[in-house]
């Protein structure tokens, strides 16, 4: 009701004082006023979420090239094609890309564990019923032998 008043009313009294005052419509506030900030304001403002924007925006970067890092290492590792565009994320992201500290460590332990494997000793754990110990006891009994035996030798 009472917009129908003041619209009714309202065309009238513009007309009475020939439109020289110029309002403008409630719906073509600037975005400074709507938000209840001065035009300064609103600009720093836009600037500051820009900032926040581009942070976001070179932290999301790093964090893709250190997975694409990851993905890469683990390629050479078991000798898997490589990635195109795992190598453009690396690039992209300025070549200093260090990996975290956890995943080094995981890293670390796993070449640690692929040594052992590949060394002789690593290689019979592999083999089924071989204990280790076992074998261990043995070799040093060997050794201890062959050790008193030549002791006892005369040539030597």
């Amino acid at each position: 009701m009472a917009f129908m008043v003041k619209h009714m009313v309202g065309g009238q009294l513009k007309n009475l004082t020939g439109g020289l005052t110029e309002e403008k419509p409630e719906g073509e506030k600037s975005e400074a006023a709507a938000q209840g900030m001065t035009q300064e304001e609103f600009e720093q403002y836009q600037q500051q979420l820009e900032e926040e924007k581009k942070e976001r925006e070179a932290e999301f970067a790093q964090k893709k090239a250190e997975r694409a890092t990851v993905r890469s290492h683990f390629r050479e590792k078991y000798r898997l094609p490589k990635n195109e565009t795992d190598e453009t994320q690396i690039q992209q992201a300025g070549d200093d890309v260090v990996l975290p500290t956890e995943l080094a460590k995981m890293i670390a332990e796993d070449n640690q564990e692929e040594t052992h494997k590949q060394s002789v000793l690593g290689q019979l754990s592999n083999i089924q019923n071989v204990d280790m110990d076992q074998l261990k006891d043995k070799a040093q009994a060997t050794l201890e032998d062959l050790k008193k035996q030549t002791e006892n030798c005369s040539l030597m």
